[in-house]
């Protein structure tokens, strides 16, 4: 398994810090993702909207599922000592600015893909067989958020037009007063949980596996992110052309109109012609008359 190839590059487990050791074995999977589609729109400073609108919808449905594990498990020995709700929570941040974007009923818009769902599910999962392992998930999503939180706000914000922190409440962590030396306390916290071998070796695993659920994430989205805005161009290339027909067809009728109108002010110009032009024009129509009841004879 491509897992356990990783898990081989760690030849003493226990010679190293856990927060040392995750870091290690998710080297490879880190730079991966940040070679995702998505990742590499922020790193050119570029995202779309609807990137970041689809982007927050999968961070809704992860961040329910990892935090209501959390909260079951808090009292957990390997959970507990990373358990910072109040410092790194971020569901009703996400919340606020999916209704920011999609509006009060924001729940009923929001869709994500299936790699979404296969996460959350993971995570649901784990809650209850193997909270332990939830160390790992949460290392991975709330560490990385608070250490390139700031700088992708800023991105965001700049590349949407935002005005102050509007549709940005995902990347503020007001309860963090230094990020810095949270992380250092929050990589303490990792370091002082007990675990047996096997246990260790367990984590680790599901350390590169969070990352692996991650990148999965991100191509999808970015997959969806294209099949979104192609049915956009669609949509406005459609209205266009029925903007032009319709242009194009009021042009006929206003012609149409102009025609009409010269052929009335011709008529009524033969109407008041002189006395004589009147007269030969009775004639023909005494003739065409004469013709057509010989003709009905």
């Amino acid at each position: 398994m491509e897992t356990e190839k990783k898990m081989q590059t760690q030849v003493e487990l226990t010679d190293s810090d856990l927060s040392e050791q995750i870091k290690a074995v998710t080297k490879d999977s880190h730079v991966r993702a940040e070679n995702t589609e998505l990742m590499l729109a922020y790193q050119r400073g570029n995202v779309s909207l609807t990137q970041y609108k689809l982007l927050l919808c999968s961070l809704y449905e992860i961040y329910q599922a990892l935090e209501e594990a959390l909260d079951n498990n808090s009292n957990h020995p390997s959970v507990a000592p990373i358990y910072f709700p109040l410092e790194l929570a971020r569901l009703e941040s996400v919340e606020r600015d999916l209704e920011h974007f999609y509006g009060q009923d924001w729940r009923e818009k929001i869709v994500v893909p299936a790699a979404t769902k296969i996460y959350a599910h993971r995570l649901r999962q784990i809650g209850k067989d193997n909270p332990e392992y939830l160390v790992a998930h949460a290392y991975t999503r709330y560490l990385g958020d608070l250490s390139g939180g700031q700088v992708l706000g800023r991105i965001t914000q700049k590349s949407l037009g935002l005005k102050g922190g509007e549709g940005l409440s995902f990347f503020s962590f007001p309860g963090v007063s230094s990020p810095n030396l949270f992380k250092q306390l929050y990589r303490s916290r990792m370091n002082s949980i007990e675990l047996e071998e096997e246990e260790r070796k367990g984590m680790l695993e599901e350390a590169v596996r969070a990352f692996e659920l991650n990148i999965q994430v991100f191509d999808d989205l970015q997959k969806m992110v294209s099949v979104t805005e192609r049915e956009s161009e669609l949509m406005h290339t459609t209205t266009r052309n029925r903007c032009t027909r319709h242009t194009s067809t009021h042009s006929k009728l206003a012609d149409g109109e102009k025609l009409m109108a010269r052929s009335f002010q011709i008529q009524t110009s033969l109407v008041n012609a002189s006395p004589l032009f009147r007269m030969v024009l009775g004639i023909c129509v005494a003739l065409a008359t004469v013709g057509m009841g010989i003709y009905a004879f």
